[in-house]
C-alpha cells in the first residue's frame, strides 16, 4: 500500500500563521524525512513517534522544547499514541523535566498500565534512565514574565514561539505499507493555566486510531474534550461513514457549538482529511506524490479532504 502521512503543528483563532514561511519549511522538512522512513518499511507507530520527536525538538511548536508554562512558571506536557493495529492507547500527563513526551507513551504501549500522570510519569523516566532536560526557552519564560505582569489575564499562551499567533500542540497520523494507522500527539497546554489542568491530547478525545482511520486533534482542549473529536470522527468511518463525511460532519457540529479546535486524519484506503473551527491550521501533509499544507487556507474553509 502507498504510505499516506499527515502532521500538524497547531491551531489559532487568531488568523496569524507565526511566519508563514519558517512555519512551512519545518512542516515540511519533517514531513519528508518521516514520509521517507515510511517509504522504506517504517511502520506507521514508529514513522508517528519520529514525527512527534522532530516536532517536540523544533522550539517554535508548543510541544517538548518550546512548551508553554502554565500559571505557576513550570512546564507540564502531555503526549499520547495509539497503534491503530491493535487499537492500544498509551500516553501521560503533566510530565516535567524530559525532552520528549512522547518517548514515555511510546514505552507505555507495551504496559498495562498504559496512561500516567505527573507522579508515575516521571518515576517512569527515573526507572528508564531517561537524562533530566529542561524544555524550557528563552521566549516562553518572557512570555510567561510579561503576562504575570497583567496578572495572567490572557487565557493561553502563543501558538508558535515567534512574536505574533498564539496556542498550539503538535500532532502526526501515519499510513504504512502493511496498511497500519497510528496517530499521536504532544502538547505544553494552553499555557498559563490552573496548576493540574488536563489537556486533551493524552485521551481519546484528541488522539484515537483504530484499524479503520487515525485522528490528531490541536485547539482549545476543553473543547475538543466537549467534543470527543478524535474518537468521533474515527468511529464514524468504522460505522460506515466515508473519512470526508465524518470529519465534515463532525466539524459542522464543533462550529454549531462555538468551538475553536481543528483536526488531522487518514483512514485506511489512504485518504486524508482535516478541519477546523479556527482561522488558522499548521497542517501539512505527503501523499507518495506530492506535499501540501494548510498553511494558507481562509478562516472560512472548514474542512478538506485529498481522496485515494
Amino acid at each position: 500500500m502507498q504510505p499516506k502521512l499527515i502532521l500538524h503543528g497547531g491551531a489559532s483563532s487568531l488568523d496569524d500563521k507565526g511566519g508563514l514561511d519558517s512555519v512551512r519549511s519545518s512542516l515540511r522538512e519533517i514531513v519528508e524525512e518521516v514520509y521517507a522512513l515510511l517509504s522504506q518499511g517504517e511502520s506507521a507507530l514508529g514513522a508517528v513517534v519520529r514525527g512527534c520527536e522532530r516536532l517536540e525538538n523544533e522550539p517554535r511548536f508548543n510541544a517538548g522544547t518550546g512548551s508553554v508554562l502554565q500559571s505557576d512558571g513550570q512546564v507540564r506536557m502531555s503526549a499520547a499514541l495509539m497503534d491503530g493495529a491493535r487499537q492500544n492507547f498509551s500516553g501521560v500527563i503533566n510530565v516535567s523535566r524530559v525532552k520528549n513526551p512522547i518517548h514515555l507513551a511510546q514505552y507505555l504501549q507495551q504496559e498495562t498500565d498504559r496512561i500516567l500522570s505527573d507522579y508515575g510519569a516521571a518515576e517512569l523516566a527515573r526507572e528508564l534512565s531517561v537524562p533530566p532536560y529542561d524544555p524550557l526557552t528563552d521566549f516562553r519564560l518572557r512570555e510567561w514574565q510579561e503576562e504575570r505582569k497583567d496578572n495572567f489575564s490572557k487565557k493561553m499562551a502563543r501558538l508558535i514561539a515567534e512574536p505574533e499567533p498564539r496556542r498550539g500542540t503538535i500532532g502526526v497520523v501515519a499510513l504504512d505499507q502493511e496498511g497500519r494507522v497510528a496517530a499521536g500527539t504532544s502538547t505544553g497546554g494552553k499555557g498559563l493555566e490552573r496548576i493540574g489542568r488536563v489537556s486533551d491530547s493524552a485521551m481519546p478525545a484528541g488522539n484515537y486510531a483504530t484499524d479503520q482511520a487515525g485522528v490528531s486533534c490541536t485547539g482549545v482542549g476543553e473543547d475538543i474534550i466537549n467534543e470527543c473529536l478524535a474518537a468521533k470522527i474515527v468511529i464514524r468511518v468504522g460505522d460506515g461513514l466515508s473519512l470526508e463525511e465524518a470529519m465534515t460532519k463532525s466539524i459542522q457540529e464543533a462550529l454549531a457549538h462555538q468551538t475553536d479546535l481543528a483536526a488531522i486524519a487518514l483512514d485506511r484506503r489512504g485518504g486524508l482529511a482535516w478541519g477546523k473551527t479556527c482561522p488558522v491550521l499548521l497542517a501539512a501533509y505527503h501523499t507518495g506524490e506530492r506535499i501540501g499544507d494548510t498553511l494558507e487556507l481562509g478562516a472560512e474553509e472548514s474542512a478538506g479532504f485529498i481522496a485515494v
